[in-house]
């Protein structure tokens, strides 16, 4: 019995990944390719290795959620278990990897078959990332039979309920907004209003991250962004990195302009997070995530609803926006019956909660029972993995 997992959270935009005695490491699931540097491919963190990170070029595995691009996939995770990243030998490990909700099976298939046939790992368990953060809460807080998770990730947010561990299928809703549409939004209102970035998807992805909150009255703060500079709290400067001295951008006040070059940013900074709660603002004939957790829970027996209303959880690297809690919280209150307590719960970190969720259920007593070893593959084929794995 080998006695250590492996656990790769293998998200569209950064795969989480490590041993269950270490700390995770964020790896960016792509390879990118630099102005600067035309010869060399930047692979997962060797990003950190480029001298000029403007006008980067993306070459990514995922597309619209799934994995489609297998070799550069294979490239990332190559490098993910090399000496440069993890630096690990799969054949004594069990391995615990996340794909996404519905997940096509031909993709599951080539999964399994590259982890047991090329990496030639012990065993395997293919999961959902929102299972494990339902596993992880619902160890922290012991009693809770149901819970819902809001996965608002790079391509999509998720809202699945669960039961037990176990996923209401017709309760599960999508969305069609995710951290990736979010950024070239941005990059689109920035080069209409003052600065051609639509090549610069890596700093406009800083500037978001750095810069954007969710608005609690939407109205009210496009009024204060309307007003002149000295009461105006709601416009900063943000000074764009030159790589020389500066490697990434920050956010300050405004003043006079200087020689540093800056971006002005008054209403983006909260119209871009405003998509998640109304799609429709950029003809995405979809209900905001407030609506869409609502909707699934009434899809769902009326005597769960007191129970998915207090046990709300954020995961995903959108739920880091300033706001995004509070006003969940806000709209999810207007909406649910007054009898019903309502809480959302925002883990201290919800990029990496549901490979925290991966790192508890390996130590359950459970786990063994839930993996699929190399030699039952070898006997049995993909087919097992079709059953034992609950996608």
């Amino acid at each position: 019995m080998t006695n250590s997992t492996f656990i790769l959270d293998n998200g569209a935009y950064t795969a989480k990944a490590g041993l269950t005695n270490e700390t995770p490491k964020l790896v960016p699931n792509c390879i990118m390719k630099a102005k600067s540097e035309r010869r060399r491919p930047f692979v997962g963190n060797q990003i950190e290795e480029c001298r000029d990170a403007s006008g980067l070029f993306y070459i990514l595995p995922f597309q619209k959620g799934y994995l489609v691009n297998w070799d550069v996939q294979k490239t990332v995770w190559d490098y993910i278990f090399s000496k440069e990243s993890c630096s690990v030998n799969l054949s004594q490990l069990s391995v615990i990897v996340t794909e996404p909700i519905f997940n096509f099976s031909s993709i599951q298939e080539a999964m399994t078959e590259i982890f047991f046939e090329e990496y030639e790992c012990h065993s395997l368990l293919r999961i959902n990332a929102a299972s494990l953060s339902c596993y992880k809460y619902r160890v922290e807080y012991p009693g809770v039979k149901c819970c819902i998770v809001v996965d608002s990730g790079y391509s999509f947010t998720h809202i699945i309920p669960y039961i037990n561990d176990t996923k209401v299928k017709e309760g599960i809703r999508r969305i069609d907004v995710g951290g990736k549409l979010l950024t070239n939004y941005l990059k689109e209102i920035i080069s209409y209003r003052q600065l051609h970035v639509m090549d610069e998807t890596y700093v406009i992805n800083q500037v978001k991250e750095d810069c954007c909150f969710v608005s609690q009255d939407f109205f009210k703060d496009m009024e204060l962004a309307k007003r002149k500079l000295e009461s105006n709290t709601i416009v900063k400067d943000y000074v764009l990195p030159d790589y020389t001295t500066l490697r990434r951008g920050y956010l300050k006040d405004p003043e006079p302009s200087n020689e540093q070059q800056t971006l002005r940013l008054t209403n983006e900074r909260f119209a871009i997070p405003e998509i998640l709660f109304h799609p429709s603002d950029v003809g995405i004939r979809q209900i905001g995530i407030s609506e869409a957790i609502m909707d699934s829970i009434k899809a769902c027996s009326e005597e769960t609803w007191p129970h998915f209303l207090s046990n709300i959880i954020l995961i995903g690297g959108n739920a880091k926006f300033p706001g995004f809690k509070d006003r969940i919280y806000k709209e999810i209150r207007s909406l649910a019956p007054a009898e019903y307590p309502v809480n959302v719960y925002l883990p201290q970190n919800p990029i990496t909660y549901s490979w925290l969720g991966g790192k508890q259920l390996s130590q359950d007593t459970i786990f063994p029972s839930l993996l699929v070893t190399r030699e039952e593959y070898e006997e049995e084929g993909p087919s097992l993995c079709f059953e034992k794995f609950d996608i």
